[in-house]
């Protein structure tokens, strides 16, 4: 695996500029979801967890 191709996107919507973008990103390492939104000049990333507050995984 290279450096650069350890987080994958999953999904996006929105442009991060008239509406808020939403990426979720999967990391290839230890498969784990992550949400990244954006809007204008912020943003912030957390992981996804399901409803017993564990990370949410992607099956493969």
């Amino acid at each position: 695996m290279a450096k650069n191709d350890r987080f994958q996107v999953i999904q996006t919507e929105g442009n991060g500029l008239t509406a808020p973008q939403r990426i979720i990103l999967l990391d290839t390492a230890t498969g784990v979801q992550y949400l990244f939104a954006s809007s204008g000049n912020a943003g912030g990333l957390c992981p996804l967890v399901d409803r017993d507050g564990k990370p949410m995984t992607w099956d493969t």
